[in-house]
Protein backbone atom coordinates (compact mmCIF):
# COMPACT_ATOMS: atom_id res chain seq x y z
CA UNK A 1 0.00 0.00 0.00
CA UNK A 2 1.16 3.26 -0.82
CA UNK A 3 1.88 6.06 2.01
CA UNK A 4 -0.66 8.62 1.79
CA UNK A 5 0.75 12.30 0.75
CA UNK A 6 0.98 13.24 3.88
CA UNK A 7 2.18 10.78 5.93
CA UNK A 8 6.20 9.66 6.42
CA UNK A 9 7.81 6.39 6.42
CA UNK A 10 10.83 5.87 8.46
CA UNK A 11 12.86 2.43 8.90
CA UNK A 12 13.83 1.67 11.78
CA UNK A 13 15.98 -1.43 11.91
CA UNK A 14 14.01 -3.24 9.18
CA UNK A 15 10.79 -2.07 10.17
CA UNK A 16 8.58 0.10 8.21
CA UNK A 17 6.64 2.36 10.57
CA UNK A 18 4.43 5.23 9.01
CA UNK A 19 4.30 8.72 10.64
CA UNK A 20 0.50 10.02 9.78
CA UNK A 21 0.55 13.97 9.82
CA UNK A 22 4.09 14.04 10.96
CA UNK A 23 3.72 18.01 10.53
CA UNK A 24 0.72 18.26 13.20
CA UNK A 25 1.67 20.29 15.85
CA UNK A 26 1.20 18.55 19.50
CA UNK A 27 3.13 21.36 21.15
CA UNK A 28 1.47 24.99 20.07
CA UNK A 29 3.85 27.15 22.42
CA UNK A 30 7.35 25.61 21.27
CA UNK A 31 5.78 24.40 18.43
CA UNK A 32 6.63 20.43 18.13
CA UNK A 33 5.05 18.60 16.25
CA UNK A 34 4.04 14.28 15.87
CA UNK A 35 7.61 13.66 14.17
CA UNK A 36 9.35 15.70 16.72
CA UNK A 37 7.85 13.75 19.20
CA UNK A 38 8.76 10.20 17.55
CA UNK A 39 12.13 11.07 16.86
CA UNK A 40 12.47 12.03 20.68
CA UNK A 41 11.18 9.08 21.46
CA UNK A 42 14.12 7.21 19.01
CA UNK A 43 16.85 9.08 20.46
CA UNK A 44 16.49 7.74 23.64
CA UNK A 45 14.71 4.10 23.09
CA UNK A 46 17.17 2.43 25.15
CA UNK A 47 16.19 4.35 28.31
CA UNK A 48 12.24 4.49 27.70
CA UNK A 49 12.21 0.65 26.91
CA UNK A 50 14.21 -0.02 30.07
CA UNK A 51 11.26 1.48 31.52
CA UNK A 52 8.18 0.32 29.87
CA UNK A 53 9.45 -2.27 27.60
CA UNK A 54 8.32 -5.67 27.88
CA UNK A 55 5.76 -4.47 29.74
CA UNK A 56 2.08 -3.85 29.00
CA UNK A 57 1.24 0.01 28.50
CA UNK A 58 -2.27 2.02 28.89
CA UNK A 59 -2.40 4.02 25.71
CA UNK A 60 -2.39 8.05 26.75
CA UNK A 61 -3.09 9.43 23.63
CA UNK A 62 -3.55 13.40 22.76
CA UNK A 63 -4.85 13.67 19.25
CA UNK A 64 -5.33 17.16 19.11
CA UNK A 65 -2.33 17.83 20.95
CA UNK A 66 -1.59 19.29 24.39
CA UNK A 67 -4.56 21.82 24.32
CA UNK A 68 -6.86 19.31 22.93
CA UNK A 69 -8.70 16.31 24.81
CA UNK A 70 -7.08 13.36 25.73
CA UNK A 71 -7.93 9.44 26.32
CA UNK A 72 -7.32 6.56 28.00
CA UNK A 73 -6.85 3.95 25.80
CA UNK A 74 -6.65 -0.13 27.12
CA UNK A 75 -6.90 -2.06 24.10
CA UNK A 76 -4.23 -2.30 21.39
CA UNK A 77 -6.04 -1.22 17.99
CA UNK A 78 -6.74 -3.73 15.74
CA UNK A 79 -5.36 -2.08 12.86
CA UNK A 80 -1.05 -2.26 13.81
CA UNK A 81 1.59 -4.13 12.31
CA UNK A 82 1.64 -7.20 13.21
CA UNK A 83 5.23 -7.17 15.19
CA UNK A 84 3.52 -5.06 17.87
CA UNK A 85 3.18 -7.10 20.54
CA UNK A 86 0.07 -7.31 22.82
CA UNK A 87 -1.04 -9.45 26.13
CA UNK A 88 -3.93 -9.81 28.05
CA UNK A 89 -4.80 -8.28 30.92
CA UNK A 90 -7.68 -8.71 33.60
CA UNK A 91 -8.58 -6.29 35.60
CA UNK A 92 -10.43 -5.64 39.15
CA UNK A 93 -13.38 -4.64 37.22
CA UNK A 94 -13.78 -8.04 35.97
CA UNK A 95 -13.29 -6.59 32.23
CA UNK A 96 -9.87 -7.53 30.26
CA UNK A 97 -8.16 -6.22 27.32
CA UNK A 98 -4.99 -6.94 25.06
CA UNK A 99 -2.78 -4.29 26.21
CA UNK A 100 0.21 -3.33 23.60
CA UNK A 101 4.06 -4.45 24.63
CA UNK A 102 6.80 -2.77 23.38
CA UNK A 103 10.13 -4.23 22.71
CA UNK A 104 12.17 -2.21 20.49
CA UNK A 105 12.28 1.40 19.19
CA UNK A 106 9.79 0.78 16.23
CA UNK A 107 6.91 0.30 18.52
CA UNK A 108 7.42 3.39 20.16
CA UNK A 109 7.56 5.31 17.20
CA UNK A 110 4.57 3.29 16.27
CA UNK A 111 2.85 4.00 19.66
CA UNK A 112 3.97 7.63 18.97
CA UNK A 113 1.80 8.23 15.39
CA UNK A 114 -0.95 7.48 17.76
CA UNK A 115 -0.06 10.40 19.84
CA UNK A 116 1.13 8.68 22.64
CA UNK A 117 2.68 11.45 24.74
CA UNK A 118 3.59 9.57 27.92
CA UNK A 119 4.39 5.61 28.61
CA UNK A 120 2.04 4.14 31.15
CA UNK A 121 3.49 0.65 31.60
CA UNK A 122 2.06 -1.45 34.14
CA UNK A 123 5.06 -2.53 37.04
CA UNK A 124 4.49 -6.10 35.42
CA UNK A 125 6.40 -8.07 32.80
CA UNK A 126 4.45 -9.73 29.83
CA UNK A 127 5.61 -12.86 31.00
CA UNK A 128 4.45 -12.78 34.41
CA UNK A 129 1.29 -10.40 35.18
CA UNK A 130 0.50 -11.46 38.77
CA UNK A 131 3.76 -10.56 40.58
CA UNK A 132 5.14 -6.77 39.82
CA UNK A 133 8.70 -6.45 39.86
CA UNK A 134 8.51 -2.30 40.36
CA UNK A 135 7.42 -0.30 43.91
CA UNK A 136 6.91 2.53 43.14
CA UNK A 137 6.67 5.58 45.37
CA UNK A 138 5.02 8.44 44.13
CA UNK A 139 6.12 11.96 45.71
CA UNK A 140 3.10 14.49 45.27
CA UNK A 141 3.43 18.05 46.47
CA UNK A 142 0.46 19.49 47.61
CA UNK A 143 0.08 22.82 46.10
CA UNK A 144 2.14 25.70 47.47
CA UNK A 145 4.79 23.24 48.37
CA UNK A 146 8.42 24.18 46.66
CA UNK A 147 10.73 22.29 45.01
CA UNK A 148 13.26 22.24 48.07
CA UNK A 149 10.92 20.71 50.35
CA UNK A 150 10.64 17.30 47.44
CA UNK A 151 14.39 17.16 48.07
CA UNK A 152 14.40 17.05 52.02
CA UNK A 153 11.69 14.24 51.15
CA UNK A 154 13.44 12.67 48.98
CA UNK A 155 16.27 12.56 51.35
CA UNK A 156 14.36 11.16 53.89
CA UNK A 157 12.93 8.13 51.34
CA UNK A 158 16.33 7.50 50.65
CA UNK A 159 17.36 6.79 54.27
CA UNK A 160 14.26 4.89 54.80
CA UNK A 161 14.50 2.58 52.05
CA UNK A 162 18.32 2.13 52.62
CA UNK A 163 17.39 0.78 56.28
CA UNK A 164 14.70 -1.68 54.78
CA UNK A 165 17.43 -2.81 52.01
CA UNK A 166 15.94 -1.41 49.38
CA UNK A 167 17.59 0.64 45.96
CA UNK A 168 15.73 3.48 44.87
CA UNK A 169 15.95 5.39 41.89
CA UNK A 170 14.85 8.56 41.51
CA UNK A 171 13.67 10.57 38.71
CA UNK A 172 11.64 13.85 37.85
CA UNK A 173 7.88 13.20 37.07
CA UNK A 174 7.70 15.75 34.41
CA UNK A 175 5.31 17.79 36.46
CA UNK A 176 5.99 19.03 39.99
CA UNK A 177 6.80 15.67 41.85
CA UNK A 178 9.22 13.12 42.41
CA UNK A 179 9.47 9.31 41.70
CA UNK A 180 11.25 6.40 43.11
CA UNK A 181 11.06 3.18 41.87
CA UNK A 182 12.38 0.37 43.53
CA UNK A 183 13.25 -3.22 40.97
CA UNK A 184 11.53 -6.12 43.03
CA UNK A 185 11.67 -9.62 42.78
CA UNK A 186 8.39 -10.64 41.49
CA UNK A 187 7.47 -13.08 44.46
CA UNK A 188 4.80 -10.98 45.76
CA UNK A 189 1.15 -9.93 44.98
CA UNK A 190 -0.07 -6.35 43.96
CA UNK A 191 -1.65 -6.73 47.11
CA UNK A 192 1.54 -7.29 49.21
CA UNK A 193 3.30 -5.03 47.26
CA UNK A 194 0.63 -2.05 47.96
CA UNK A 195 0.45 -3.12 51.33
CA UNK A 196 4.59 -2.56 51.38
CA UNK A 197 4.00 0.78 49.55
CA UNK A 198 1.87 2.00 52.42
CA UNK A 199 4.21 0.87 55.15
CA UNK A 200 6.84 2.49 53.67
CA UNK A 201 5.08 5.96 53.12
CA UNK A 202 3.63 5.68 56.65
CA UNK A 203 7.16 5.96 57.73
CA UNK A 204 8.60 8.36 56.16
CA UNK A 205 5.78 10.03 57.99
CA UNK A 206 6.69 9.06 61.26
CA UNK A 207 10.58 10.08 60.39
CA UNK A 208 9.26 13.50 58.48
CA UNK A 209 5.51 14.55 60.23
CA UNK A 210 5.89 18.09 58.98
CA UNK A 211 6.97 17.63 56.04
CA UNK A 212 5.26 14.66 54.55
CA UNK A 213 1.99 12.24 54.48
CA UNK A 214 0.36 9.41 53.68
CA UNK A 215 -3.16 10.50 54.04
CA UNK A 216 -5.33 9.55 51.03
CA UNK A 217 -8.01 12.19 51.48
CA UNK A 218 -7.09 15.48 50.10
CA UNK A 219 -8.37 17.65 52.85
CA UNK A 220 -6.26 15.77 55.28
CA UNK A 221 -2.90 16.47 53.21
CA UNK A 222 -0.02 18.69 54.03
CA UNK A 223 3.98 18.73 52.69
CA UNK A 224 4.38 15.92 50.21
CA UNK A 225 1.54 13.20 50.12
CA UNK A 226 3.27 9.77 49.12
CA UNK A 227 0.63 7.84 47.04
CA UNK A 228 0.95 4.42 47.87
CA UNK A 229 -2.01 3.86 45.76
CA UNK A 230 -0.14 3.95 42.56
CA UNK A 231 0.87 0.07 43.32
CA UNK A 232 -2.39 -0.95 43.30
CA UNK A 233 -3.11 -3.60 40.41
CA UNK A 234 -4.27 -1.78 37.15
CA UNK A 235 -2.45 1.85 38.49
CA UNK A 236 0.09 3.62 35.88
CA UNK A 237 2.64 6.52 36.51
CA UNK A 238 4.47 8.15 33.51
CA UNK A 239 7.56 5.68 33.14
CA UNK A 240 10.74 7.22 32.36
CA UNK A 241 11.99 9.11 29.55
CA UNK A 242 7.57 10.16 29.56
CA UNK A 243 7.16 13.73 27.91
CA UNK A 244 4.42 14.43 29.47
CA UNK A 245 1.28 17.04 28.51
CA UNK A 246 3.28 20.51 29.60
CA UNK A 247 3.68 23.86 27.59
CA UNK A 248 7.13 23.48 27.44
CA UNK A 249 7.40 19.33 26.62
CA UNK A 250 8.78 18.50 29.93
CA UNK A 251 9.76 15.07 30.24
CA UNK A 252 9.92 12.60 32.97
CA UNK A 253 14.08 12.37 34.06
CA UNK A 254 16.22 9.67 35.52
CA UNK A 255 18.05 11.02 38.40
CA UNK A 256 21.36 9.93 40.43
CA UNK A 257 20.40 11.10 44.39
CA UNK A 258 22.59 13.94 44.07
CA UNK A 259 21.39 15.12 41.22
CA UNK A 260 17.94 15.88 43.16
CA UNK A 261 19.66 18.43 45.09
CA UNK A 262 20.69 20.51 42.18
CA UNK A 263 18.67 20.39 39.40
CA UNK A 264 15.71 22.12 37.79
CA UNK A 265 13.34 19.90 36.68
CA UNK A 266 12.37 22.64 34.25
CA UNK A 267 15.63 21.64 32.47
CA UNK A 268 14.51 18.33 31.35
CA UNK A 269 12.15 18.95 28.31
CA UNK A 270 11.60 16.94 24.39
CA UNK A 271 14.09 19.45 23.11
CA UNK A 272 17.53 18.80 25.62
CA UNK A 273 16.79 15.36 26.89
CA UNK A 274 18.35 13.34 23.99
CA UNK A 275 21.51 15.88 24.58
CA UNK A 276 21.67 14.95 27.59
CA UNK A 277 20.85 10.79 26.92
CA UNK A 278 24.08 10.96 24.46
CA UNK A 279 25.85 12.52 26.64
CA UNK A 280 26.22 10.42 29.73
CA UNK A 281 23.58 8.14 28.88
CA UNK A 282 20.85 6.20 30.88
CA UNK A 283 21.02 7.36 34.48
CA UNK A 284 19.05 4.13 35.73
CA UNK A 285 20.92 1.77 33.45
CA UNK A 286 21.71 -0.51 36.52
CA UNK A 287 18.27 -0.74 37.62
CA UNK A 288 17.63 -4.34 36.34
CA UNK A 289 20.85 -5.67 38.28
CA UNK A 290 19.45 -5.15 41.96
CA UNK A 291 16.33 -6.28 41.93
CA UNK A 292 15.20 -6.47 46.22
CA UNK A 293 13.30 -8.09 48.38
CA UNK A 294 10.13 -6.66 50.13
CA UNK A 295 10.52 -8.92 53.32
CA UNK A 296 11.69 -6.07 55.94
CA UNK A 297 8.77 -3.80 54.57
CA UNK A 298 6.61 -6.39 54.92
CA UNK A 299 7.61 -7.29 58.62
CA UNK A 300 7.19 -3.14 58.96
CA UNK A 301 3.43 -3.74 57.42
CA UNK A 302 3.07 -6.35 60.25
CA UNK A 303 4.01 -4.45 62.99
CA UNK A 304 1.74 -1.15 61.92
CA UNK A 305 -0.66 -3.56 61.86
CA UNK A 306 -0.52 -4.77 65.45
CA UNK A 307 -0.18 -1.46 66.48
CA UNK A 308 -3.15 -0.74 65.05
CA UNK A 309 -2.66 0.65 61.78
CA UNK A 310 -4.67 -1.86 59.01
CA UNK A 311 -5.15 -0.97 55.92
CA UNK A 312 -6.02 2.68 54.40
CA UNK A 313 -8.46 3.79 51.65
CA UNK A 314 -8.05 2.04 47.89
CA UNK A 315 -8.93 4.55 44.99
CA UNK A 316 -12.75 5.22 44.36
CA UNK A 317 -12.90 3.03 41.41
CA UNK A 318 -12.01 -0.48 43.37
CA UNK A 319 -14.41 -2.66 45.30
CA UNK A 320 -14.50 -2.01 48.77
CA UNK A 321 -11.29 -3.98 49.85
CA UNK A 322 -11.54 -6.64 53.01
CA UNK A 323 -10.32 -4.53 56.17
CA UNK A 324 -10.47 -1.24 54.23
CA UNK A 325 -11.63 1.63 56.44
CA UNK A 326 -15.44 3.33 55.57
CA UNK A 327 -14.51 5.23 52.11
CA UNK A 328 -16.13 8.48 53.25
CA UNK A 329 -13.68 11.52 52.76
CA UNK A 330 -13.79 13.15 56.49
CA UNK A 331 -15.49 16.25 55.97
CA UNK A 332 -18.36 13.94 55.63
CA UNK A 333 -18.28 12.17 58.50
CA UNK A 334 -16.96 15.28 60.43
CA UNK A 335 -18.07 18.97 60.65
CA UNK A 336 -14.52 20.20 61.43
CA UNK A 337 -13.73 20.90 57.77
CA UNK A 338 -15.52 23.33 55.94
CA UNK A 339 -15.82 22.25 52.07
CA UNK A 340 -17.61 23.53 49.32
CA UNK A 341 -17.32 22.44 45.49
CA UNK A 342 -16.56 25.05 43.36
CA UNK A 343 -17.61 23.29 39.91
CA UNK A 344 -16.71 20.35 37.52
CA UNK A 345 -15.31 20.61 33.91
CA UNK A 346 -14.05 17.77 31.71
CA UNK A 347 -10.89 20.06 31.26
CA UNK A 348 -8.74 21.40 33.93
CA UNK A 349 -8.20 24.66 32.64
CA UNK A 350 -12.19 25.51 32.72
CA UNK A 351 -12.58 24.57 36.52
CA UNK A 352 -9.75 26.85 37.79
CA UNK A 353 -11.34 29.41 35.28
CA UNK A 354 -14.66 29.02 37.57
CA UNK A 355 -12.36 29.25 40.89
CA UNK A 356 -10.85 32.75 39.28
CA UNK A 357 -14.57 33.57 38.91
CA UNK A 358 -15.59 32.26 42.59
CA UNK A 359 -12.80 34.82 43.99
CA UNK A 360 -13.51 37.48 42.20
CA UNK A 361 -17.04 36.94 43.50
CA UNK A 362 -15.97 36.52 47.32
CA UNK A 363 -12.31 38.53 47.44
CA UNK A 364 -12.79 38.65 51.36
CA UNK A 365 -13.31 35.03 51.59
CA UNK A 366 -10.36 34.57 48.97
CA UNK A 367 -7.47 36.37 50.82
CA UNK A 368 -7.42 34.11 53.67
CA UNK A 369 -7.02 30.83 51.23
CA UNK A 370 -3.76 29.65 51.36
CA UNK A 371 -2.43 27.10 48.33
CA UNK A 372 -3.46 23.55 50.38
CA UNK A 373 -7.26 25.37 50.68
CA UNK A 374 -7.25 24.69 46.92
CA UNK A 375 -8.51 21.23 46.21
CA UNK A 376 -7.99 20.22 43.02
CA UNK A 377 -9.34 16.32 42.33
CA UNK A 378 -8.26 14.63 39.06
CA UNK A 379 -11.24 12.33 38.65
CA UNK A 380 -10.20 9.30 36.38
CA UNK A 381 -13.36 7.57 34.58
CA UNK A 382 -12.80 4.72 31.72
CA UNK A 383 -11.48 6.89 29.32
CA UNK A 384 -10.92 10.00 30.41
CA UNK A 385 -10.48 12.39 33.60
CA UNK A 386 -12.38 15.45 34.91
CA UNK A 387 -11.28 17.97 37.28
CA UNK A 388 -13.24 18.88 40.44
CA UNK A 389 -12.30 21.62 42.18
CA UNK A 390 -13.07 22.01 46.21
CA UNK A 391 -12.24 24.65 48.81
CA UNK A 392 -11.18 24.00 52.10
CA UNK A 393 -12.52 27.23 54.33
CA UNK A 394 -10.94 27.00 57.62
CA UNK A 395 -8.48 29.98 57.63
CA UNK A 396 -11.01 31.80 56.54
CA UNK A 397 -13.21 33.77 59.32
CA UNK A 398 -16.18 31.84 59.75
CA UNK A 399 -18.09 35.29 59.58
CA UNK A 400 -16.63 35.59 55.75
CA UNK A 401 -17.39 32.58 54.87
CA UNK A 402 -19.42 31.89 51.44
CA UNK A 403 -22.07 29.09 51.86
CA UNK A 404 -22.55 26.59 48.93
CA UNK A 405 -22.80 28.33 45.16
CA UNK A 406 -24.05 26.67 41.87
CA UNK A 407 -21.29 25.28 40.81
CA UNK A 408 -19.27 26.86 38.11
CA UNK A 409 -18.72 25.21 35.50
CA UNK A 410 -20.80 22.42 36.36
CA UNK A 411 -20.02 20.22 33.52
CA UNK A 412 -21.74 16.47 35.08
CA UNK A 413 -19.16 13.75 34.36
CA UNK A 414 -22.94 11.80 33.64
CA UNK A 415 -23.33 14.03 30.89
CA UNK A 416 -20.93 12.74 29.50
CA UNK A 417 -21.56 9.97 26.89
CA UNK A 418 -19.22 8.20 24.96
CA UNK A 419 -19.49 5.47 22.48
CA UNK A 420 -16.63 2.76 22.80
CA UNK A 421 -15.23 1.90 19.82
CA UNK A 422 -14.00 -1.22 18.60
CA UNK A 423 -10.70 -0.72 19.14
CA UNK A 424 -11.04 0.70 22.34
CA UNK A 425 -11.08 4.77 22.07
CA UNK A 426 -14.10 6.88 22.80
CA UNK A 427 -16.28 8.79 19.71
CA UNK A 428 -19.16 11.44 20.43
CA UNK A 429 -22.20 10.04 18.68
CA UNK A 430 -22.65 13.02 16.80
CA UNK A 431 -19.61 11.95 14.59
CA UNK A 432 -16.57 9.71 14.64
CA UNK A 433 -12.99 11.20 15.90
CA UNK A 434 -10.02 10.22 13.82
CA UNK A 435 -7.73 9.87 16.35
CA UNK A 436 -3.84 10.09 14.38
Amino acid sequence: MMPAADSEILDINGRQVSISNPGKVLFPQPGYTKLDLVRYYLAVSEGALRGAGGRPNVLVRYPDGIEGEFFYQKRAPRARPAWVEVVMLRFPSGRSAEEVVPRDPAALAWMANLACLELHPHPVRAADLDHPDELRVDLDPVPGVPWTQLREVARVVRATLHDLLLVGWPKTSGSRGLHVNVRLEPRWTFDQVRRAALALAREVERRAPDLATSKWWKEERHGVFLDYNQNAKDRTVASAYSVRPTPDARVSAPLTWEEIDVCDPREFTLATMPSRFAEIGDRHAGIDRHSCSLEKLLELSARHEREGLGDAPWPPHFRKQPGEPARVQPSRRVSTRPLIEIGRARKKEDALAGLERWKVKHPEAAAHLAPADVLVDAMRGRFRTWTRIRLNLEHVPVALRPGQDALDPDERPDDWRDVISRDGPPRKRSRARKAS
